[in-house]
């Protein structure tokens, strides 16, 4: 076995769970869920396929109730008829003692009135986002929000009763906690906006519910993470600083790892150009060992892997981890040079992924030229 950082265990500082490795899958979109978010023979098939190798997989994003539904072919955790098949699901993906963690969400402002059969979308106030075909959202009612925040929890529940080893809270990417926490989407004068010590309200109240729900229910030890995006690009928007000041507060409660979605990991700041500090070593030191941090974006190679892990918890490995899934094997046995690196329209469907999740992949990579361009 190749000595590399990122082969060696690690065990959470507050829950008795041990990652057999440090690499982590990180959640990408795959929309093979039915229209109604029930899991299909498609995504456990894909899951079982891709699992085994990394310490830690982590779910598509799965909505927490009708409202906040983001995209079609999209995973569900809003009612009990769907805990069948996330049973299968997290048991598809725990194989060869790699851990299960599914991630929840709202997705506000990022959905449509056509995805939500007529609905309005909702978000923490009437302000479009920022995109070509954005629809005005509605403001949720403050007996709404309090419902969405249960509605975190009883996802959670959920979770701990499909036999999952723990929940994702999709803070990042725009989805509803973001836009909560957002000045952009946020421009409510009461309790849950206004000033950044409000606009942390709703996303701490949902981890607080998260939180009380586990200790409730879950009867072995059950993670509970956060991702988040650092920085924003909207006038005005999040600003590193103010995501400082979150992980601050986040520091002051139960979450067991932070996950930095990024499209780099070496990225530097998007708001200033004139910045040289690395955005995930600024998270870094201000985490200051308060819970693991996991990095992701452009990592393909063990090298690249390696070089991250020297400096932070876990990494992520996204597209890459969909041409090979078996890179982790492939490095243990000493067989780097048969890892691939590429992709060709003939190997997709051998590696489980249909087309919905084709689409996906493209449009995230700009278009299916660069899909089948050589990777490494």
């Amino acid at each position: 076995m190749a000595e590399y950082t990122f082969l060696q265990p690690y065990t959470f500082r507050n829950k008795d769970i041990k990652l057999k490795n440090r690499i982590v899958i990180p959640p990408m979109t795959e929309r093979m869920s039915f229209e109604d978010g029930t899991v299909t023979s498609d995504e456990t098939a894909y899951y079982a396929q891709h699992t085994g190798g990394a310490g830690m997989f982590i779910t598509a994003v799965a909505n927490v109730n009708s409202l906040d539904k983001g995209f079609e072919g999209e995973l569900s955790i809003a009612d009990n008829r769907f805990l069948p098949g996330l049973n299968k699901l997290a048991r598809s993906i725990q194989r060869n003692g790699t851990k299960a963690i599914v991630q929840i969400f709202c997705a506000g402002r990022m959905s449509s009135s056509a995805i939500l059969r007529g609905k309005q979308p909702v978000s923490a106030s009437d302000i479009p986002a920022l995109r070509a075909d954005s629809q005005k959202p509605r403001a949720l009612s403050e007996d709404e929000i309090i419902q969405t925040i249960k509605d975190f929890g009883a996802a959670t529940r959920r979770a701990i009763e499909a036999g999952f080893d723990g929940v994702e809270l999709h803070g990042a990417n725009t989805y509803l906690l973001q836009q909560f926490f957002s000045p952009h989407s946020n421009r409510r004068t009461d309790k849950w906006g206004g000033s950044l010590e409000k606009r942390m309200r709703f996303p701490l109240a949902v981890i607080e519910e998260a939180t009380q729900v586990i200790k409730q229910y879950a009867e072995k030890p059950f993670l509970l993470g956060y991702r988040i995006s650092p920085e924003e690009i909207e006038k005005p928007g999040i600003t590193l600083e103010d995501t400082l000041e979150f992980i601050d507060r986040l520091k002051e409660t139960k979450i067991d790892y932070l996950h930095v979605s990024q499209g780099d990991v070496w990225r530097t700041s998007l708001r200033d150009q004139n910045s040289s500090q690395i955005v995930n070593e600024v998270i870094r030191d201000r985490v200051a060992g308060a819970f693991p941090l996991i990095v992701v974006g452009s990592v393909k190679t063990p090298q690249e892997a390696e070089k991250a892990c020297k400096s932070f918890d876990m990494v992520a490995l996204g597209h890459e981890s969909l041409w090979e899934p078996k890179w982790v094997q492939k490095v243990e046995n000493g067989d780097e040079s048969a890892i691939r690196y590429s992709v060709s329209k003939e190997d997709l469907i051998d590696l489980g992924i249909q087309p919905s999740f084709m689409d996906q992949i493209a449009a995230t990579m700009g278009g299916y030229a660069n899909m089948f361009k050589q990777q490494k």
